[in-house]
């Protein structure tokens, strides 16, 4: 299936005109939009109710300032969002990201997928998202714990255990989930389940910093075994270096495959031998405590560093796009099939652009959608608010086990809404089906609201 024409164009018209210049939300839209349009052609109650145009239209956007001191007592202004776009099934649920990027557009796109996402896990999870075009890079300690307190005073007003629950996104770890719950804590005089990704000793839950690389992993495995193949043998590339990309390397590995490439920002690594999980670490350390760039692993070990380039030039059997959006084009989707690359599976948030997919879908490669592959980030987040909600903490091998039956359950409903003539799953196609589904009966059975 292509991505295409017909009622889509006028669609994407009218979307285009209630959110003009909003080019990540409208490529959100239209890549889920393609499969829904044909899917509900033939169910007039889905069409009769407006349940996909209601789908795109969030529930509400919040915009606020934020204003902080840096260290030398100069006063700084961000704007900060929450996107609150549907709690059919459950709370709004969905990161905080801080970055230059960040946009009311980027925002709005995340909370669409976040939706089709949380719908997915089968967890009772609405979608949001929220941020700020705050940089931390280049911050203090103390700068950064002033932003997240004075951007907490804001988002307080909107979030709540049964209302809305951040978490973690790009520029946002442990550290600055702490800053923030702290702040939550200070200003409601309530200790609850607002945020996940908490430490430990304040109510997180043990394997969400590995979850959503584990989980693409997860779903790349589960890909590979209906073609009766496994990750073992396997070279991949993978693109970013935080907590998504070192987790999926280090799971890679375990399965015995061999991991290429890592990258920040600034370049790629290729290690052509295959990082081991000591050097896994060396990065880890890197990444978390000193926060250096990729290239010092190049100076280290002897690897090449490629600078200012993205890796999907170097051949492999598989790909995981770990970074950001819109890492990977046309051309370079292109260049990976034709250098023997059989499988994706997103780790990162739309990594890939519509002709980019296109290629995938052309070639009948198995391809994961991020809304897919990475959803056991949010699953293991859905696990901690169950765990804050009964004042109890599960065990990492229950925590295991959960996440990887999530997962198998995730790649079992694309199969069996992506199913095609010949045996070929069109996994996009089954996980926006799938994740559309479980939304939209809730929202026919309020009522028009």
């Amino acid at each position: 299936m292509s991505i295409g024409s017909g009622d889509l164009d006028e669609f994407m018209d009218g979307v285009r005109r209630r959110s003009p210049g909003e080019t990540e939300f409208h490529q959100a839209v239209q890549e889920v939009a393609a499969t829904i349009l044909p899917y509900i052609a033939d169910k007039p109650a889905y069409r009769d109710a407006m349940i996909l145009e209601r789908m795109t239209e969030p529930d509400r956007t919040i915009s606020f300032r934020v204003t902080w001191q840096d260290d030398a007592g100069n006063v700084r202004v961000n704007r900060g969002y929450r996107v609150q776009f549907n709690n059919s099934i459950g709370p709004y649920k969905g990161g905080i990201r801080f970055h230059p990027s960040v946009t009311q557009s980027v925002l709005k796109f995340l909370g669409f997928e976040q939706t089709f996402k949380n719908s997915l896990t089968q967890l009772p999870m609405g979608g949001g998202k929220g941020g700020a075009d705050f940089n931390p890079k280049g911050k203090s300690n103390a700068e950064i714990m002033r932003f997240c307190q004075a951007f907490m005073t804001e988002l307080v007003k909107y979030v709540g255990p049964d209302i809305d629950v951040p978490a973690g996104d790009i520029g946002v770890g442990g550290r600055e989930i702490g800053f923030m719950f702290g702040q939550y804590k200070r200003t409601t005089n309530r200790f609850n389940g607002v945020l996940t990704g908490k430490g430990r000793e304040f109510g997180g839950s043990l394997l969400r910093p590995e979850a959503t690389g584990y989980g693409a992993v997860y779903m790349l495995e589960d890909m590979l075994h209906t073609k009766n193949d496994a990750i073992e043998g396997k070279k991949a590339i993978i693109s970013g270096s935080g907590n998504v990309a070192t987790h999926a390397a280090e799971k890679i590995i375990h399965r015995g495959g061999t991991v290429l490439t890592l990258s920040d920002s600034a370049g790629f690594i290729y290690d052509k031998d295959g990082i081991t999980l000591e050097r896994l670490q060396w990065i880890k350390d890197l990444k978390e405590k000193r926060r250096g760039r990729i290239s010092e692993y190049a100076t280290e070990f002897g690897a090449e560093y490629h600078e200012g380039l993205q890796p999907w030039s170097i051949p492999c059997d598989v790909a995981l796009p770990c970074a950001t959006q819109n890492e990977i084009n046309g051309e370079e989707a292109a260049t990976l099939i034709k250098n023997g690359c059989i499988a994706v599976s997103e780790g990162a948030n739309m990594p890939t652009t519509i002709d980019g997919i296109n290629h995938y879908l052309s070639a009948r490669i198995l391809y994961a959608p991020s809304k897919a592959a990475n959803a056991g980030g949010v699953a293991t987040s859905g696990l901690e608010m169950s765990q804050n909600a009964a004042h109890i903490s599960w065990k990492e091998e229950e925590l295991s086990k959960l996440l990887r039956d999530i997962m198998h359950n995730i790649h079992a409903a694309c199969v069996e809404y992506g199913s095609e003539k010949g045996g070929y799953v069109d996994y996009m196609k089954g996980a926006n089906i799938a994740g559309f589904r479980k939304v939209a009966d809730a929202m026919l059975a309020f009522g028009a609201i």
